[in-house]
């Protein structure tokens, strides 16, 4: 850790805290506004609370009250549990306003009497905290996790509070100058995603089809199901990388994450990419199905699983312009239409498939189209790649404001100000006092005669 400001301490979350406690099991919170709110654990995010992202519990307001399960405004929470580790130990702070709602186990609550509760939630967002943050966290059948004795005992830099207080307000100006910005390229981006959809489905939609043919998806190439997976064809002689759902993306194709599956040579040979082939999702989320994307790899190194349909483009069909049509039929919901929902999967099967239309424009007029539509596609590429690193400065920006705050460079300290050992000491001394047992002292006995009289 690097040294402090004249005034400032290092202290332990534990040092500070009156009350670190986990909150309450519900087993199914409603979605019906009856009952008392519970908070739903995607309200915490680092600095924010959404206090409207509630499920509804069938509990009663006296009831928590008696178990100190209701939140105050100033009250810190965590998150408990996660299976993404960058929101493990996010903290936030309750706001005035919030209302009666109460907390589940997967969060956190802490009290901070002595002092500003908004400085110690921007502290824990901070690079310095977070890195200690990171430091204990633990890993558990899948989800990312934090306790509350670990919680107690991360360190952050303490400055008086008055200090506390002007870092707060200082912060506020920044960050909001910066969340302005986010917001902007927040819009941006949603208008190129607008755009490029218009942009596919217009291309296909929006021109002269007089004397364009259309046929079924069956006549205009060959349709096949990928290869059932199996737990007898884990392991083999042929082992064989395959692509499935989690590879393909709207027109692009990862290979960061590859399964292996036993292909005998003549089973190979009927599920093996070759170059211009089309896989498009089978079982998805409604709005991801028919998700394609064209392989253009090496012939013969992949199979695909019946996750997955192939087109193989007939000798009337560029590839690239079925490409362009299943696009256009993805985004203009034309897939979606052909669902059939299965264990909360959509799925698109091939039978279904093969019967949508296709328009099949002459040759020459598909490979004008399909080039006129990709230079304008690119240029929108173009556009995203901006709009992700004007958002990827913007975090930088944000982490290196929180960095000068929690060093003492965003503010000037003032040597008149009450240091952080002052304050630390009170905290101590109040703490030990509100521990002691209260002892109810005995006055005299009264006299019977005197109650007698009275």
């Amino acid at each position: 850790m690097s040294d402090l400001p004249p005034g400032w301490e290092w202290a332990t979350l534990g040092d500070l805290a009156s009350s670190v406690k986990n909150g309450i099991y519900v087993s199914r919170p409603g979605r019906e506004p009856v009952g008392v709110p519970i908070l739903r654990i995607s309200a915490v995010r680092p600095m924010r609370l959404d206090s409207q992202d509630v499920r509804y519990s069938n509990l009663s307001f006296a009831k928590l009250e008696g178990q100190d399960a209701l939140l105050n405004p100033g009250d810190l929470l965590f998150t408990r549990y996660s299976g993404n580790p960058d929101y493990v130990g996010a903290c936030a702070r309750v706001p005035t306003g919030a209302g009666s709602i109460t907390y589940p186990d997967k969060l956190i609550r802490v009290r901070l009497p002595g002092v500003d509760s908004q400085y110690v939630a921007a502290a824990f967002a901070s690079p310095q905290v977070r890195k200690s943050v990171n430091a204990v966290l633990r890993t558990t059948a899948g989800q990312v996790g934090i306790s509350g004795s670990a919680l107690k005992a991360v360190r952050l830099p303490l400055p008086p509070i008055a200090e506390q207080k002007r870092i707060v307000a200082a912060l506020e100006g920044h960050l909001s100058r910066i969340d302005g910005g986010v917001g902007a390229i927040a819009v941006a981006k949603a208008r190129l995603n607008a755009l490029r959809k218009r942009t596919v489905i217009e291309a296909v939609d929006g021109q002269a089809r007089h004397g364009w043919d259309e046929v079924s998806i069956a006549e205009a190439g060959v349709v096949d199901l990928g290869r059932q997976r199996h737990p007898d064809w884990h392991e083999g002689a042929n082992m064989r990388p395959y692509l499935r759902v989690a590879n393909v993306f709207e027109d692009e194709i990862r290979l960061g994450d590859l399964k292996e599956m036993d292909f005998p040579p003549d089973i190979f040979a009927k599920f093996a990419l070759r170059s211009g082939d089309i896989l498009l999702n089978e079982g998805q989320s409604p709005e991801y199905l028919g998700r394609p994307a064209m392989y253009r790899g090496e012939p013969g190194r992949f199979a695909f699983t019946n996750s997955l349909l192939r087109f193989r483009a007939g000798p009337e069909v560029l590839p690239e312009w079925a490409l362009l049509v299943f696009r256009r039929h993805l985004h203009a919901g034309r897939f979606v239409k052909e669902v059939r929902i299965t264990t909360n999967i959509a799925h698109l099967s091939a039978a279904r498939f093969k019967s949508i239309e296709f328009p099949v424009p002459p040759i020459e007029v598909q490979a004008e189209i399909v080039k006129r539509t990709q230079e304008t596609l690119d240029m929108i590429t173009r556009m995203v790649s901006g709009v992700h690193a004007a958002a990827r400065r913007g975090e930088r920006l944000r982490q290196a404001v929180l960095a000068d705050a929690f060093a003492g460079r965003l503010v000037p300290q003032d040597p008149t100000d009450e240091p952080a050992s002052v304050l630390l000491e009170r905290i101590r001394t109040e703490r030990a006092a509100a521990s002691k047992p209260t002892r109810t002292r005995r006055g005299p006995r009264p006299d019977p005669a005197q109650e007698a009289l009275s």
